[in-house]
């Protein structure tokens, strides 16, 4: 399970790197991860 956990938190890392183009983007990338991985922590 935790490997599950680990690969997708690494696939929204790489896609949120990829996808951030201003700092407000970084910001709700951030929060957007930050709550996906809340979600798969439940």
């Amino acid at each position: 399970m935790k490997k599950i956990a680990l690969a997708c938190l690494a696939v929204l890392t790489l896609t949120t790197l990829t996808a951030c183009n201003t700092m407000a983007g970084i910001g709700k990338d951030v929060k957007s991860m930050g709550q996906s991985v809340e979600n798969a922590a439940k």
